[in-house]
């Protein structure tokens, strides 16, 4: 099978690898299709690690996919040969408290593609838990399908933020993640979400989207404009993107009394955060890692019509120019979403 490896840090090559896994009687084989480029692979190949996770030997990379079915085991329901699907990518232990909890996505034994020792997917074929695979509706596209990922982080973050509808949200950092928390606001309920970042191409992508209002933090004050626009309230929930250590001093300040604060981006450090100022609001802070039992209603949101993944491709590349695709991913051009490679 060829595929997209990551031989070590810096060295990337397109090599023949043997298909992943056997087929089971729960199981599916899919011809992957679309595989988008997330941070992470880019991060892999640049530094050869995430905190622990370590490429010390070569990995496929990739895991936002789609593909369509080729076969099917004797027990798997309502899949067939031929369906278009996307693929959840961790695999949990199935007999896990965490996954007994509902929260399989923490579960300390789950096996998420491209995570050093796991391969990814940007191979031809893979074999997959049917349980994690759903077929897309017709109106939903293969590339589409590979937005699925990144969209459920932003729906995870939506519903970790308790929305209700009418509240207003801010949004911290203006990447692919932030937009896709931003447009999960909007259809979560918010009336109206404010997202900030440096880089005004991508500020232009997410103001595109209708209720999403656009501060570029180089020539205007976010926190004045948030105050204004609430009558010196307060948003009611703070979703943070962007990991940068400098926004953390700040974050409460957006927050209402009695809001709510989503962290997302993970500081390559510790940051300090003020508790006082924490405590003075009775603000509620929770987290985002990954995502659980979000992909049924993150395809939903797209297929109705409500959540438009598609202008947020900036870019496809054929496989044959996976390492261009990598290279331009890496150069992290201002108005780059999300580049997607094509089997």
């Amino acid at each position: 099978m060829k595929s997209v490896v990551l031989e070590k840090q810096g060295k990337m090559a397109i090599k023949d690898m043997p298909l992943q896994g056997e087929m089971t009687p729960e199981s599916v084989r899919i011809a992957v299709k679309n595989v988008g480029i997330c941070g992470s692979d880019v991060h892999y190949y640049t530094h050869g690690r995430i905190g622990p996770f370590i490429v010390d030997a070569p990995m496929i990379l990739g895991h936002e996919a789609s593909g369509v079915i080729v076969e099917i085991g004797k027990n798997v329901k309502g899949l067939a040969v031929g369906d278009k699907v996307c693929m959840e990518p961790g695999i949990p232990n199935a007999k896990s408290r965490a996954s007994k909890l509902g929260i399989y996505n923490l579960d300390p034994d789950v096996q998420f593609w491209a995570t050093p020792p796991v391969h990814g997917c940007l191979i031809e074929e893979v074999i997959h838990p049917a349980e994690f695979t759903f077929k897309l509706p017709e109106q939903v596209s293969l590339a589409e399908g590979a937005m699925v990922e990144p969209l459920a982080i932003g729906l995870q973050a939506a519903k970790k933020a308790a929305i209700t509808p009418g509240d207003v949200a801010v949004v911290i950092g203006a990447g692919t993640i932030g937009i896709m928390c931003a447009i999960s606001a909007m259809a979560g309920g918010c009336s109206r979400v404010f997202i900030t970042d440096v880089k005004r191409e991508k500020l232009d992508i997410a103001a595109s989207y209708p209720g999403i209002t656009a501060i570029d933090v180089t020539k205007e004050n976010p926190l004045e404009i948030v105050k204004k626009a609430t009558g010196n309230w307060g948003a009611d929930v703070v979703i943070e993107c962007s990991g940068a250590p400098a926004v953390y001093k700040d974050i409460t300040e957006y927050c209402c009394p009695g809001g709510r604060i989503v962290l997302v981006g993970i500081p390559i450090d510790p940051v300090p955060m003020d508790i006082a100022r924490i405590q003075a609001k009775e603000l509620d802070i929770s987290s985002v890692f990954r995502y659980a039992n979000i992909y049924p209603r993150a395809i939903e949101l797209i297929a109705s019509g409500q959540i438009d993944v598609k202008k947020l491709i900036s870019g496809t590349f054929p496989f044959k120019q996976s390492l261009a695709a990598f290279e331009r991913a890496c150069e992290m051009r201002a108005g780059d979403v999300k580049l997607q490679i094509e089997l």
